[in-house]
């Protein structure tokens, strides 16, 4: 997930020569469904598989694993930079690719970039009516645990996280990728193949700021309670309230904001 190299260090405009550095690799990944090609994601290699999956799943083309046959991996001539994966769906007949299609590379900051429809960004998932609920002490721990387990961002300060966390706090998986919607669909790849969906009882902690994007990709695995360092968007905010998850975002410290969904946080406007 990361390449060293040699840098040239400055401090207070005086340079101190060559040091040794570790940046995080960014790499295309050319997306396909039935041979078709739909996406180029730029994202940190591995867990590609887990990648393919988790944005075919918020994309609605599987909800299970089970609709999967095979994802074929391709790794190329020269290295990652030819890398390609192509799935094969158990049933193709109802797939239809140009719903899905990306007209654009998809770079590492925007994962619906190339959309050629407003179809094509709005999604269709059921809404979140269960009765999880998880305390306010649980969620602020949850920067700091995540944290302790992003060994690659400790080396380079350049990758996203995504972790899930159960209704004790604790960390049950983490992904890490330069794309923070590729991280998180990772770890939704992750929990697709490991057949814990729907994700009733889980949050899911980001390690920037709350798009649309990133709502409904959590929506997409049943994900109820959405938690960020970050800001979150104005469309992120009315997703969560249309959709029926909580939403808290600026967890820092000992605070953090609730946008949509209060009554899930006990100690925050739950019991």
């Amino acid at each position: 997930m990361t390449r060293a190299l040699t840098v040239q260090r400055y401090e207070d405009a005086r340079p101190l020569g060559a040091r040794a550095d570790e940046v995080s690799i960014e790499e295309p990944l050319e997306i396909r469904v039935e041979g078709e090609p739909l996406a180029v994601a730029m994202r940190t290699p591995g867990q590609d598989e887990e990648l393919a999956a988790g944005w075919l799943l918020s994309e609605g083309i599987v909800r299970t694993a089970d609709e999967i046959a095979t994802i074929v991996p391709r790794p190329g001539g020269d290295a990652a930079r030819a890398a390609m994966v192509d799935v094969m769906l158990r049933d193709p007949s109802g797939f239809d690719a140009t719903l899905h299609r990306r007209s654009v590379l998809t770079n590492s900051s925007c994962g619906l970039c190339g959309a050629a429809s407003v179809d094509q960004v709005l999604r269709r998932f059921p809404r979140i009516d269960g009765g999880f609920q998880i305390s306010a002490d649980a969620i602020l721990e949850m920067p700091a645990r995540m944290a302790a387990q992003q060994a690659a961002f400790q080396r380079t300060g350049g990758l996203h996280a995504c972790g899930l966390f159960d209704a004790e706090g604790t960390l049950v998986a983490l992904r890490e990728d330069v794309g923070r919607h590729n991280a998180l669909d990772k770890l939704l790849g992750w929990a697709l193949f490991a057949r814990r969906l729907p994700l009733a009882e889980h949050v899911v902690f980001l390690s920037g700021r709350v798009s649309f994007e990133m709502t409904q990709k959590a929506l997409a695995a049943g994900i109820p309670v959405v938690a960020a360092i970050g800001a979150p968007t104005s469309l992120a905010v009315e997703m969560a309230a249309q959709s029926g998850q909580t939403l808290a975002a600026f967890v820092r410290g000992r605070s953090m904001n609730l946008y949509a969904g209060g009554q899930r946080v006990r100690g925050a406007g739950g019991r």
